[in-house]
């Protein structure tokens, strides 16, 4: 028993010393913090709401100095299906972490960038792509939690050490959504606050059908009176596209213009189309003189699949070619080739004649765009217009770029289900490159508008 006792009592003599010496490593003399002033892990995003196209800063402090921590991002869309992304960081000499400055080591991303846990979010079920429907009423809700190691692997039951809850709005404050139900013509008129006039845009996109209003609501934050037009599989439209009806759009066009918010000096609107919906806006720039401006995102130059009927004129559409489809290694669809080049093709006259097209057209393309072989169709617009005197055109090409480049922030979706079919369809894209040129293109987008849809007011 004495000799227990002993035994235990130098234990514990060793054990203060230990804990002393680490004390004044820890807190060296003149320096000693009481436990209530020991410093706290805090997270700070700015602005915690914001619009889904606004940057957010992200600072940690009151970390250890060089600690190495874990940042997890982590929201869910309206169906409530998860998405999470994580990178891992190292605070600086006194503890503190600043986004904008310090590199990721390792995580969805590797190095500085700021806006990284947004647009490398990931859905919890593979091929999900994150849309935004309800853009008025309700933001996206992001929640950002920090933890104090790495981590691998995140449970519901791990306990961060601090956390920030972020709102991303897809409309500012004063915007205006009126439904649109007139004549043929249906869809969603978006409005900026004030009494404008503001430019007018036709918002288009590809092959989904419905209506899709999350860029709509954004450019119209942004000064624009956009209207966001569905043109199949919506409401009381037919079900599937068979056929583009190009006065439809004509008429939409017009009901635009005769909105009293927006400019008509001149009297021009501008696009916006992306994938199937850049033939339908090159078709619009060709034939009706009351657009001013295009801007294609990843569509090709020739009408495909179904024909475009405009008064008395007919584009039958050019072949397709099943047997051009690939197999990607995760099992989806490669499009890139299924389409060919309409020139070379069975019926050269499905190519637009864009030299007809009076406005200026704006080519965005991805590099790596797997649904389309975008590139060489902007590549062969361009040509074609120069071939003819013109110079209304003009390409951005992003590297490392996939098929769907939409606003600034939003996740690269690799791959997702077609609309028409259950298969998995390859979009294409690396999330560094894709985001780059998200957030580019956009100040191009609205640069592009602004300088070709009011030029009498800038003269002015």
């Amino acid at each position: 028993m004495r000799f227990e006792a002993c035994h235990l009592t130098c234990f514990l003599i060793c054990k203060m010393r230990i804990m002393s010496h680490l004390a004044r490593l820890l807190f060296p003399p003149g320096n000693v913090l009481s436990l209530c002033q020991l410093p706290m892990f805090q997270l700070t995003a700015t602005p915690a709401r914001a619009l889904a196209d606004e940057p957010v800063h992200i600072r940690a402090t009151g970390l250890a100095p060089l600690q190495i921590v874990t940042l997890v991002a982590s929201m869910k869309d309206e169906k409530g299906y998860v998405y999470q992304s994580k990178a891992f960081y190292r605070a600086n000499e006194v503890g503190e972490l600043d986004l904008t400055q310090a590199p990721s080591y390792g995580g969805d991303y590797v190095g500085v960038h700021p806006m990284g846990l947004f647009w490398s979010l990931k859905p919890k079920k593979p091929f999900r792509r994150l849309l935004k429907h309800d853009v008025m009423n309700s933001p996206f809700w992001v929640t950002l939690n920090l933890y104090d190691s790495v981590s691998l692997q995140v449970s519901t039951t791990d306990q961060p050490r601090a956390s920030q809850m972020v709102q991303r709005w897809f409309s500012g404050p004063g915007v205006q959504r009126v439904q649109i139900r007139e004549g043929r013509v249906r869809g969603a008129l978006f409005l900026p606050p004030g009494d404008g006039p503001f430019p007018g845009i036709l918002d288009l996109f590809g092959g989904r059908g419905g209506l899709v209003e999350f860029r709509a609501s954004l450019l119209a934050t942004r000064g624009f009176a956009v209207l966001a037009l569905a043109y199949f599989g919506y409401e009381d439209l037919p079900e599937k596209l068979e056929e583009i009806d190009l006065e439809y759009f004509e008429e939409a066009a017009n009901l635009l213009l005769a909105h009293p918010k927006v400019f008509i000096q001149p009297p021009k609107i501008g696009v916006i189309s992306v994938c199937k919906s850049v033939e339908i806006a090159l078709a619009m720039a060709c034939f009706l003189k009351l657009v001013g401006a295009t801007i294609c995102i990843n569509g090709a130059n020739a009408i495909y699949e179904f024909p475009l009927r405009y008064k008395d004129l007919v584009i039958t559409p050019s072949p397709t070619f099943l047997e051009r489809l690939q197999v990607d290694v995760i099992g989806a669809l490669r499009l890139r080739h299924y389409k060919g080049d309409a020139r070379n093709e069975l019926n050269p006259k499905s190519v637009l004649p864009i030299e007809k097209a009076e406005g200026p057209i704006l080519f965005i393309v991805g590099e790596s765009d797997e649904c389309l072989n975008s590139r060489e169709y902007a590549e062969q617009a361009l040509e074609q217009l120069r071939s003819h005197g013109r110079s209304n055109g003009r390409m951005l090409v992003y590297r490392g770029a996939g098929h769907l480049i939409e606003p600034p922030y939003t996740p690269l979706c690799y791959a997702s289900p077609h609309e028409k079919h259950s298969d998995i369809v390859l979009w294409g894209g690396d999330p560094v490159g894709h985001a780059t040129a998200q957030e580019h293109s956009w100040g191009e987008i609205q640069k592009f508008f602004r300088e070709h849809l009011t030029q009498t007011r800038s003269k002015l």
